[in-house]
């Protein structure tokens, strides 16, 4: 027992346990995040006696006369300081992290009331953002002293217009706690819910025990694959995926469900799950696509080993690279990569009628219904789907993991139920960055203009389809690179293993590719003997020219304008390494790819409802910014309405830094019918009506029979640069982006930034280890950056206009994470001489052994 303070009110703690779980599951004080309970991310920090820490480590018996604070116990000064701060610094996107990080802020404030910009960093130093890369947040701290030493906030920014730098929609829930995501809801007779998982990447269930679990008391039910009403599978694309692994079935990997439990407490659920047995016929696993490709392979699938197979071929390469002054091939290897998104996942679901209501996290709430639709047997009216806010996603909430679970708790038990993964289960469950081997050689004339590329890419899907084929069909079309040649050929394999399942990463493949092709246009400029920089300026695609996809770009085509703004800062740096990348915007290769968005006005506001998440990027905003300038109608009488499946319209998964440009194009085009309407009729006088907007981007199929298909609606470029210092660490980084038209420049600057720093993990750090298909790594073995190790990053905005839809703006959301690795490698060439070829590099100062 122990008595101490929380927020100034004094609470008499009978029950030892987790700080965490007191100030959340007793005292409702949901700022404090579980992001990890593990002491790795700080998303659960608190002050005790003015000190950061980390809720989740120290026990309420310790905690005798201590004084706790948490965001809900600031003054309202203290939380409109912070909310101004961490708006206009642009320092909010998914803001699972924040609250933390505002903790940190004020002990660092409180002492020091004018810190530098390296103290604030190392203020932080211990808690984790994936989405910002640090930069903004510093920014915030900084701008909150400056108010606070001011004595007074600054007002809002009452221009809402494109191109105005504003804070995000949702700042003020998210500084302030009061935002709502899936975990942080208590609903009154409400149940918890988790699956026991395989024990083996490889074996066949013999049989399920389920009999001990059920007879423990306050056990509500324990569920296994004969319960689920209608389809066992499924799948985002393919439905291969097992709700649970049924008696006589083979297990695909270790985050497998073999049965479900449902009880009243946590507590109770864990010594359920520990009462089930399963028994086991262990089988031989598949450790590698090496092993996949064998000739007695074991299948992972009945459908066979290879999930997906993609040739695209244009012009004759072969033939062109045999005639090349210059020829070069090389083999290039990339690795697992963890998203490591803040919020793990969780889900909150219960019974509507004689349906289901599910709040959840993810990138798609109609995704999400489609999936939970097919496995109840029901249909959309029986299955509504309300997103939360999201702690993150970068592709790794494309996937159902608990959604569905808790649709079949909440249907079966009649009860409403939290299913949400821990840490580990997220490390181990969630679909990953594939890895992949490459081969690429690449032919230019003596002037350093290619002549052909010739590639193979093998891929390590998984245990599950996931989105494995599209990742493998973009690593493939892009794999060319940005560039203005007609001679392409590449092969791609992705193979099933019984190793985690590999899907939608931010790059979505192209961060593998684009190291090759970058990376060998590196080392031929210097066969040719003129600089990285020149070779990609002769070559740059530029409008009216041919993509090597035979794709005709437009006029918002600005990669020659991203390199013209990098080179005063590659002209006379030491240690200096460039890349190019350029990123599709929208589904694009035929898919049917539509955008959506439903304009109502009530109460005399204009209610923005587009079923497309807001995973951290600012869609709400940017739609908010797009009805503002488009209809005139003030800030204040624009209401975004977070996505759901019941009146939203579908307006796609967040994914393919497609929701820009799509939902932003069919938000424009309700706005065109609302401007006519206030022609005639005021807004009040509009009450009740809708103004609906829908834009299809219509694009022609992979390999289709025309002379120029139209692989994608638009595509993005960025070329980004990477200089280091005389130790051998990156000193400083520099991304010029063309995003057609910035809509809110601080939050693209926010994109770059974040995509960055996420990527110069990738390329230095960051290891997802398995070992006969396990992983090993914790989230705070994962190598992720920390505030104080961030080099200085100067992203550059290049505004090309020439898109004719979503008033200009390309998406920007995977692009920035894709050049930096390739980049980062030919910095580090020009320091020692040795060319890398595989992820994450070795022998620099930032690896392990190095």
């Amino acid at each position: 027992m122990a008595t101490f303070t929380v927020n100034g009110q004094t609470v008499n703690v009978e029950e030892n346990q987790k700080l965490l779980r007191y100030l959340r599951d007793t005292l409702r004080l949901t700022s404090v995040k579980d992001g990890c309970s593990e002491g790795a991310c700080g998303t659960c920090t608190v002050l005790i006696d003015g000190k950061p820490t980390r809720a989740c480590i120290p026990q309420t018996d310790k905690l005798e006369g201590k004084s706790i604070l948490t965001v809900e116990g600031l003054s309202e000064f203290e939380k409109d300081v912070y909310t101004y701060a961490f708006g206009t610094a642009g320092a909010v996107q998914c803001g699972f992290c924040i609250p933390g990080m505002v903790l940190c802020a004020k002990a660092l404030l409180d002492q020091n009331p004018a810190p530098t910009r390296e103290e604030a960093a190392f203020a932080i130093r211990n808690n984790i953002c994936r989405c910002t890369g640090y930069i903004k947040i510093i920014d915030a701290i900084l701008l909150a002293g400056e108010i606070f030493r001011a004595g007074e906030v600054p007002p809002a920014p009452e221009d809402w217009s494109l191109g105005q730098r504003v804070p995000r929609v949702d700042v003020e829930e998210k500084v302030t706690g009061t935002g709502i995501y899936p975990d942080d809801i208590y609903l009154d007779g409400m149940i918890y819910g988790s699956a026991v998982r395989s024990k083996y990447p490889r074996a066949r269930v013999l049989a399920i025990h389920t009999e001990e679990a059920k007879a423990l008391p306050g056990v509500v039910g324990v569920y296994t694959a004969a319960d689920i009403p209608g389809q066992n599978k499924v799948g985002h694309l393919m439905k291969d995926w097992d709700t649970m692994i049924a008696v006589g079935d083979i297990t695909h990997y270790l985050g497998d469900a073999i049965c479900l439990v449902a009880a009243e407490t946590p507590e109770i659920l864990q010594r359920a799950k520990e009462l089930v047995r399963v028994d086991y016929e262990e089988l031989p696993m598949v450790r590698s696509p090496k092993e996949a490709m064998a000739p007695d392979a074991p299948l992972v699938h009945r459908s066979g080993n290879l999930l997906a197979h993609k040739h695209i071929q244009r012009g004759d390469p072969k033939a062109a690279i045999q005639k090349a002054r210059h020829v070069l091939t090389r083999q290039f290897s990339t690795p697992w990569t963890e998203h490591a998104f803040l919020e793990p996942e969780c889900a909150v679901a219960y019974p509507d009628g004689d349906g289901v209501m599910v709040l959840s996290t993810d990138q798609g709430a109609y995704d999400t219904q489609h999936e939970i639709m097919g496995m109840l047997g029901m249909d959309a009216d029986k299955v509504k789907v309300q997103n939360q806010l999201v702690g993150g996603g970068f592709g790794g909430k494309e996937d159902v993991t608990v959604q569905h679970q808790a649709a079949l708790i909440a249907y079966l038990s009649k009860r409403p139920v939290k299913v949400k993964l821990t840490r580990a289960e997220s490390i181990l469950i969630h679909p990953k960055r594939h890895p992949m081997d490459m081969e690429f050689t690449l032919g230019c004339d003596e002037n350093g203009i290619i002549q052909g590329v010739v590639a193979t890419v093998t891929a390590d899907t998984g245990a599950y389809a996931s989105l494995g084929g599209p990742v493998l069909e973009r690593a493939c079309t892009h794999a060319a690179g940005p560039y203005n040649y007609q001679n392409f050929e590449i092969d791609g394999y992705a193979w099933y293993t019984n190793n985690p399942p590999a899907g939608a990463f931010r790059g979505f493949g192209v961060t593998q590719t684009c190291f090759c092709i970058e990376s060998l246009l590196n080392e031929m400029a210097d066969v040719v003997g003129i600089t990285p920089w020149e070779i990609r300026y002769r070559n740059a695609i530029r409008p009216g020219q041919e993509l090597p996809n035979g794709q005709i770009v437009d006029e918002s085509t600005g990669l020659a304008e991203t390199l013209e703004a990098v080179k005063p800062y590659v002209d006379g740096a030491k240690y200096v390494g460039l890349a190019c990348a350029m990123k599709n915007a929208g589904v694009g290769v035929g898919i049917p790819d539509t955008g959506r968005c439903r304009l109502v006005i009530e109460g005399g506001k204009v209610h923005i409802f587009a079923g497309a998440s807001c995973i951290g990027q600012g869609l709400g905003t940017v739609l908010t910014q797009m009805v503002c300038t488009q209809t005139g109608i003030a800030r204040a009488d624009v209401v975004y309405e977070r996505s759901n499946t019941y009146c939203a319209p579908d307006s796609g998964t967040t994914s393919g830094s497609r929701q820009t440009l799509f939902t932003g194009e069919a938000c424009r085009r309700a706005c065109a019918d609302l401007v006519e309407a206030m022609k005639e009729k005021s807004l009040t006088e509009l009450e009740g009506q809708e103004f609906y907007g829908e834009y299809l981007g219509k694009t022609d199929p992979l390999g289709a029979p025309v002379p120029n298909p139209v692989s994608h609606v638009a595509y993005g470029y960025a070329t980004q640069v990477c200089i280091l210092n005389d130790e051998g660490r990156v000193e400083r980084m520099i991304a010029a982006h063309d995003v057609g038209k910035a809509v809110n420049p601080t939050s693209v600057e926010g994109q770059i930034e974040g995509g960055v720093v996420m990527s110069l993990g990738y390329a230095l750090t960051e290891r997802y280890p398995l070992t006969d298909c396990k992983p090993t790594a914790k989230f705070g073995t994962l190598g992720l950056f920390r505030a104080n190790q961030i080099p200085q990053i100067t992203p550059i905005i290049v505004e090309k206009p020439g898109l004719n839809v979503a008033c200009g703006a390309i998406g920007i959301g995977e692009i920035t994470s894709i050049p930096t690795a390739p980049a980062v490698a030919d910095a580090y060439f020009r320091f020692d001489g040795v060319r890398r070829t595989s992820l994450p590099l070795e022998g620099t100062p930032y690896s392990r052994k190095g």
